[in-house]
């Protein structure tokens, strides 16, 4: 204990402490808990409490504790509870009054922080249970790509069950209670001490030279059809050992390279063919225990070999063409590349596949386009990909910057409307509490970091077992995977620039050249600071344009009890994503995407940017390549085309549907939509985004919506 007086206990009496309190006063015998049970009540339960918070702060004297103890009861009996079964929530009251008059303020201190956890930790016990009621009656819709199956059931309560142990008895308190208290959101908390979050896969090094699923090996495959299933398995394997998405970087070259190694060279039909499986394969195969379709994302676009050039067209007509009635493919997310010189213009090689890409863009929403001549991206050829939520990973302090082998490591998103509110329009504090939050986001990085730096290369068997993470192949089972995930990045992210903005000066970024400033000024200062923190960890940190899903409603349900509805931040049931415009805001389609252009190069951890039409734009394919040349022209990053595609389960008809279908008269539609990068239907929408999807506004061309 601190070193204070403290009063002698019963020194006539000859007994020990604890003897002397049960001997003063038998009539303390039972204790009423919080559920109103009454329980034996047990004196040395105080003393433990109080000598641990003790030893929390250097002391070491029990029998301070236990005089301590015997003071908390002696308060309580004069204060009336002679006889009377007293409170749990009274006793620790007065433990914390006892501890302070007699000058252990300290102590008093990590009492309460003890008290805290504790209470944090039955809240979660109760939430806990409240959660797996609503499990069982229908899956959580934080994830719009797990489905409503048994094992998805099993899967949610899983990770209900995780995410209060880890907040409870791993994340330290101030990441915990930022969290809970909605300044931050720590990504995937279920995962927080089990994996990594994504991951680009080099396809071509696992089909050339065999792998193991874990229940035998596979060899390398002798035809076109072998090579596509495997690369479906190797999505699959991968997805199993991760919690976000798993994408080919290079798809194009990576598979070109296998087809000169058949010992069947295939032609485009048999190429076709196995395109087409992969496609249904990845549509159909599950991963997480059969909960999900993996995550998956397939960059191509820009090899100009002739496999390579087969293999784009193949994929990109097996979309085009749908699936087995002609539905809307949900997964891969197709990621086409854009460069000069290659595809861009009449007479480069690939040319005629951009063309087709935006044929089968105008009627599938994929593929988006990542744009290699963007300003962040040129430094770096053809090799930076995305992930279809928008992830990017290149630079590197460890090694090699590219691509394959390489993902992000975990995410943490700051409440920027949250800090906005706080200021109260005074910009230098808002920078200030702004550079505050960015440094306790970037510890929370290092301690998840850290916590899956002792994970050994056999608890992920199939990433790390198989090599996939670059330089994973000098590991041996039991070593430590720390070394390795140094190739990967710690994300900070943001959310709500619109709605701090508009907070800070009255408007957003979409609405005037002033407030465009400052939300420019507030990203870039947020990307100076990750550049900073990358230099003071020696990791690689950076920022990330953050695609809320279950978060987009989270936040700001938590800040209109703090605040109330405010016009233009809390008054609807979401934040804006990342640096969008507000989707609700009528603008023309260049103006949004020279607007949002501008933060592409600043969140280099990822980004992405829409436009809104009111239908598919099948007979505009010239418009559509307005669309994306604006992009290129707009040093966007990676973008994408948004519009309704609704499908009558009955007669597969497509086309934009209210409510039954016009062919058949049947009312049980298929309505897909773009959810934070990747497809899904609106039925696995979860609340907030369904309220977003319904406020979002076609942006125009030359005065007129576009669709069609």
């Amino acid at each position: 204990m601190e070193e204070k007086a403290t009063k002698q206990v019963s020194p006539e009496s000859g007994l020990g402490a604890q003897e002397a309190i049960i001997a003063e006063y038998p009539y303390f015998t039972k204790i009423r808990k919080r559920d109103g049970r009454v329980t034996p009540f047990y004196p040395e339960k105080i003393t433990d409490a109080i000598f641990k918070a003790a030893q929390a702060v250097g002391g070491s004297n029990r029998e301070t504790a236990e005089g301590l103890t015997y003071q908390v009861i002696r308060y309580l009996r004069e204060q009336g509870f002679n006889g009377v079964i007293p409170e749990v929530e009274a006793l620790q009251d007065v433990v914390e009054k006892v501890l302070i008059e007699n000058g252990h303020a300290r102590t008093a201190k990590a009492y309460i922080l003890y008290r805290d956890r504790r209470t944090r930790i039955r809240e979660g016990r109760s939430e806990l249970m409240d959660a797996v009621k609503e499990i069982l009656v229908e899956t959580n819709r934080e994830n719009a790509n797990i489905n409503n199956s048994p094992s998805a059931k099993m899967l949610q309560i899983a990770m209900a069950a995780s995410k209060k142990y880890y907040l409870s008895n791993m994340v330290p308190d101030e990441y915990a209670r930022a969290h809970l208290e909605g300044d931050i959101h720590i990504h995937d908390l279920d995962y927080y001490s089990k994996t990594l979050n994504c991951l680009q896969i080099d396809m071509a090094d696992l089909l050339l030279k065999g792998f193991n699923t874990g229940h035998g090996f596979i060899r390398p495959p002798q035809r076109i059809a072998s090579a596509a299933a495997q690369a479906a398995i190797i999505l699959q394997s991968n997805q199993n050992d991760m919690y976000g998405g798993q994408s080919f970087p290079h798809f194009d070259y990576s598979l070109g390279k296998v087809v000169r190694n058949l010992k069947h060279q295939p032609e485009y039909e048999e190429i076709f063919q196995a395109m087409e499986g992969l496609i249904y394969n990845l549509n159909t195969m599950h991963s997480r225990a059969g909960a999900q379709v993996p995550f998956s994302s397939i960059n191509l676009g820009t090899d100009t070999s002739k496999e390579g050039r087969h293999v784009i067209r193949a994929v990109l007509e097996a979309f085009r063409k749908g699936l087995g009635r002609g539905e809307n493919p949900i997964f891969p997310n197709l990621v086409f590349r854009l460069k000069k010189g290659i595809n861009m213009e009449a007479g480069d090689p690939n040319y005629d596949l951009f063309q087709l890409a935006l044929k089968v863009a105008a009627r599938r929403l994929n593929p988006t386009f990542s744009f290699m001549d963007s300003s962040l991206n040129q430094p770096y050829g053809e090799e930076p990909a995305y992930m279809g939520c928008r992830t990017r990973t290149i630079t590197n302090r460890h090694g090699a910057e590219i691509s394959a082998g390489r993902g992000n490591i975990a995410p943490v998103t700051l409440n920027l409307p949250r800090l906005a509110l706080k200021s109260k329009g005074d910009l230098e504090l808002f920078f200030v509490e702004l550079d505050r939050l960015m440094r306790l986001g970037a510890r929370q990085l290092v301690h998840r970091f850290e916590v899956l730096s002792r994970l050994k290369a056999s608890d992920l068997p199939f990433l790390m077992g198989q090599q996939l993470y670059l330089d994973s192949e000098q590991l041996s089972p039991e070593d430590s995977i720390r070394e390795v995930i140094k190739h990967g990045t710690l994300s900070i992210g943001f959310i709500g620039l619109a709605e701090a903005t508009c907070a800070l000066v009255g408007r957003h970024h979409g609405e005037d050249e002033e407030a465009a400033g400052v939300a420019y000024n507030i990203v870039e200062h947020m990307k100076r600071r990750m550049d900073q923190f990358s230099e003071e960890f020696d990791l690689n940190f950076v920022l990330y344009a953050t695609p809320a899903e279950g978060l987009a409603g989270r936040f700001v349900e938590i800040d209109r009890e703090k605040f109330g509805i405010i016009p233009g931040i809390s008054d609807k049931e979401f934040y804006t994503n990342s640096f969008h415009v507000p989707v609700n805001y009528a603008m023309s389609i260049f103006d949004k995407i020279s607007v949002e252009g501008k933060f592409h190069r600043l969140s280099s951890g990822g980004h992405i940017s829409y436009v809104e039409l009111e239908a598919p734009p099948l007979h505009n394919i010239e418009a559509v390549e307005k669309i994306v040349r604006h992009m290129y022209d707009s040093d966007v990053g990676y973008g994408g085309i948004n519009y309704p595609v609704d499908e009558c389960f009955n007669c597969a008809h497509s086309g934009v549907i209210d409510h039954h279908c016009p062919y058949c008269g049947s009312s049980q539609i298929r309505r897909i939509r773009r959810i934070t990068g990747y497809l899904s239907t609106e039925d696995r929408f979860n609340d907030s985004k369904k309220a977003e999807l319904k406020k979002r506004a076609p942006h125009f061309m030359g005065g007129e919506t576009l669709g069609g």
